[in-house]
């Protein structure tokens, strides 16, 4: 067998085994190549017919993000500085936010994959925004967005409802 179908055979092995992004970084180091290797793998495994999900944090087989519980898509409308506060009322009453989404006038729909279950990856995701000075996609649609939400209970998904709706960060003509 060749090194680079071996290397692929245990990064699916890994990716089928964890419930949470493996960064490319990561893989790249385990392996002892370069990152652009793991996603030219990463491609070759997607060709192959494997279904692995992207998020900013790493790789994630699709068949490992559904879980039993509801996803629905909320509408939010707030200034970028309410970020952190919407973020963080979806995790604190059990959410997870899988993605967001805005409607551009001339790309439709642009989805960014966000997979943040907890407050370190709310944390990483401010740090990452700072570090890399970018901006979110919001202000493309000034506030107005949809996230696409995880709650394992219609009790839990109420309360983030009920939460951001106080709060005012859902979108409301």
């Amino acid at each position: 067998m060749q090194a680079g179908e071996d290397r692929r055979k245990k990064i699916l092995s890994e990716l089928t085994s964890s419930m949470r992004p493996i960064n490319a970084t990561k893989l790249a180091e385990t392996y002892n190549v370069s990152r652009q290797i793991i996603v030219g793998d990463i491609a070759l495994l997607r060709a192959s017919g494997t279904d692995i999900y992207s998020t900013s944090r790493g790789y994630l087989l699709e068949k490992n993000r559904h879980k039993v519980g509801i996803i629905e898509t909320i509408v939010s409308s707030h200034t970028p500085e309410e970020t952190r506060k919407e973020l963080e009322i979806i995790v604190n009453n059990g959410g997870e936010i899988l993605d967001v989404s805005v409607e551009h006038v001339l790309y439709g729909t642009l989805t960014g994959n966000l997979e943040i279950k907890n407050h370190e990856d709310i944390q990483n995701f401010f740090d990452t925004m700072e570090r890399e000075q970018a901006k979110s996609l919001s202000i493309l649609t000034d506030g107005i967005h949809s996230h696409r939400i995880f709650a394992k209970t219609d009790e839990a998904l109420a309360k983030i409802l009920l939460e951001l709706k106080k709060e005012d960060l859902l979108y409301h003509e």
